[in-house]
Parts: structure tokens; C-alpha cells; sequence
């Protein structure tokens, strides 16, 4: 593809061995970026022909200088963090930004593409983030006339930046098969209010595919509804433990589920890894203070680099090239709550 010859964040990010979001403050001589980091930033930029996009370069006559962060939610950690590291971006490019949660809402995410006429008069670029768009709202976002990036979702028409999720999945499934645990629940995304946030589906993906690298399949009773967040993680674990049988083992799709789940088992008397082990997706803060063991993926790198494809796209629509995913890197951070099964 015509894009893959072009210089971008990441590969600065990577030849420098810093995060995306320390490359991009030190390319726009932000404060908080020590020298060092600055000379390797520096360094690799120039070794690659990378340039920062420069707010002098926006785009001329009708530009309103402003962009859209539609989430599904804005109260989840990971879209905070991804939406915060986003304007960070924008801000610096001279950018002002309009946050649009969707409030897990059907109505309301209908609301927002069947009238992005309004948005058009408003913004310059949208940035989606994590959203579950229909065929008919993918080809309406295309057609609008708006610059669009997005993270996590897959095969767009536009620039995304996200993680493998299914593979996510399988690295948390294999950790638990892994420690000898075959009996395996999973505590799945979906929001009760409506599906907006698009990697439950691949995550689970990733779940049932670990099971059959092991001659296993995934049991009904174990797949557990659960909203991303720590009640609905906790609602989850009480249908467990109280109406179905409680497994050896546990994947819960993010760490905000984890959590939730965590306090049920303090409720009931029972504690992880002792009576169940389990893992999580995000590396959330507090993940380390409760032990909990996870899938880590950069939520700020994706945000950042989300934004600067935008702005590169903003700052030269006539340059042609084809849209691009980039899938950054995860990892298994083994912490207290999982063990090998006794």
C-alpha cells in the first residue's frame, strides 16, 4: 500500500524505544519529556524522515478547527484514558475537541449517524472509538465528508489503531489452560443497554479459540453476560455463584469486569486464586493494587496515535494513500489472582 512507505509515530515510537505518547510530546516540545528521551525522539525521527504535524499546516477556508471523540461510553478507564491522551494530541495542533459518549444507548448512537449533517457543520475529523457501527453507519461515517480515524475497530475504510483482541483473549485463555485449569467461565462485555463497544465479539473469539487448542469447548452455563465495568462484573460473578456452577478459572474480557468479580467472591467468602483464579484485559491501574493478573495494552499509545493519523490526514487531504491498521503490542502481566490448579 502506498501508506506503508510513509514514516509514522509508532515506527519512531519503536526505533526510539519509547511510547507513542512520549514521542509525540517531545516532537512538539511539550514539557515533561526529559532530554535524553528528547535526543532519542530527535534521533529516530530524523533516521525514519518523520515530521510532526504542525498546526500552521491545517486545512484552509472552512476549517473549524474542532474534532470529534465518539465513545460508547466516557466513564469507562479505557475510554478516559484513550480520550484524555486524544485531545492531548489535538490540543497540541491547535485542535479543540468534542467528546460525544453514546451512553451505551441504541437511540443514541442512531441519533448521532443518521444526522452527522449536524456534525459536519461543527468538526473537521472524527475519531471513533471502540464503537460497534453497523455496515449502514460505517458507509454513512465514509460518506460524510469528514476525516476519520478510529481505535479498535477492524476492517474500516479508514486509519485504526488497536490491539489483536482476539489474540488478547487467547494469551488470558492459555495462561488459565496453561496452569492445568479446564473448567473455564468467561465474563463477557456486552452491555445489557445495547452492544456499542465493538471487541466483546473478538474477545470471545479469543476465548473459544484457547479452549479448542486444548480439545475443550465452551460450556453455556459459562458465558456469563456481564456489562464492562465493576458492577456489572460483579452481577456476573453472583450469577455464577449462585445460580450455576462455579468453575476453576475465569476470563473476564476487561479488568473493570475483573474487579467486580472480585468483590463477589469477598461477599460469598471466597477469594481468587485460592477458590477460583482469574485474569483480565487492560492493565488497569488498580489492577496492581488488587493483584490482579491481566493482558496489558497501551490504552494512551492508542489514543495518541489515533489523533496523530487524524491530523496527518487533516493537514494533507490531497496526499493519496490507503487507509491502515496498526495493531500495537500486548503482553501477560501474571500477578496474584490466578495459580496452577491444586
Amino acid at each position: 500500500m502506498a501508506r506503508a512507505q510513509r514514516a509514522t509515530i509508532q515506527d519512531v515510537a519503536v526505533l526510539s524505544g519509547l511510547s507513542i505518547c512520549t514521542v509525540s510530546r517531545a516532537l512538539r516540545n511539550l514539557p515533561n519529556v526529559s532530554e535524553s528521551a528528547r535526543h532519542k525522539v530527535a534521533e529516530a525521527a530524523a533516521k525514519l524522515g518523520y515530521k510532526a504535524s504542525s498546526a500552521a499546516a491545517r486545512l484552509a477556508g472552512g476549517s473549524t478547527g474542532s474534532i470529534a471523540i465518539i465513545a460508547p461510553t466516557a466513564t469507562a478507564w479505557f475510554f478516559a484514558q484513550a480520550v484524555e491522551a486524544a485531545e492531548e494530541v489535538f490540543a497540541d495542533s491547535g485542535y479543540d475537541t468534542v467528546l460525544i459518549s453514546l451512553r451505551n444507548k441504541p437511540s443514541v448512537q442512531r441519533r448521532v449517524f443518521n444526522d452527522l449533517s449536524a456534525l459536519v457543520q461543527r468538526v473537521d475529523g472524527i475519531l471513533l472509538l471502540n464503537v460497534d457501527l453497523s455496515p449502514a453507519e460505517v458507509a454513512l461515517v465514509s460518506t460524510a465528508g469528514l476525516a476519520v480515524a478510529s481505535v479498535g475497530m477492524d476492517a474500516v475504510p479508514w486509519d485504526d489503531v488497536g490491539i489483536n483482541n482476539e489474540n488478547a483473549a487467547w494469551q488470558a485463555t492459555s495462561h488459565l489452560l496453561d496452569l492445568g485449569h479446564w473448567d473455564l467461565a468467561i465474563l463477557s462485555g456486552k452491555e445489557s443497554t445495547g452492544h456499542s463497544v465493538s471487541t466483546p465479539t473478538d474477545r470471545f473469539r479469543g476465548f473459544r479459540r484457547a479452549l479448542a487448542d486444548h480439545f475443550l469447548v465452551v460450556h453455556p452455563d459459562h458465558v456469563v453476560t456481564a456489562d464492562s465495568s465493576i458492577e456489572g462484573g460483579r452481577r456476573a460473578m453472583m450469577e455464577l455463584i449462585t445460580h450455576r456452577n462455579l468453575p476453576s478459572a475465569i476470563f473476564a474480557d476487561c479488568d473493570e469486569t475483573a474487579f467486580g468479580a472480585l468483590m463477589a467472591l469477598r461477599e460469598h467468602g471466597l477469594s481468587s486464586p485460592k477458590d477460583v483464579s482469574i485474569v483480565g484485559i487492560d492493565d488497569h491501574p488498580m489492577s496492581w493494587f488488587l493483584g490482579l493478573s491481566t493482558i496489558y495494552q497501551p490504552v494512551a499509545d492508542q489514543g495518541a496515535f489515533a489523533a496523530n493519523l487524524l491530523i496527518d490526514r487533516l493537514q494533507n487531504p490531497d496526499a493519496a494513500h490507503e487507509p491502515t491498521q496498526h495493531l500495537l503490542n500486548t503482553k501477560l502481566i501474571e500477578r496474584k489472582t490466578t495459580r496452577r490448579k491444586r
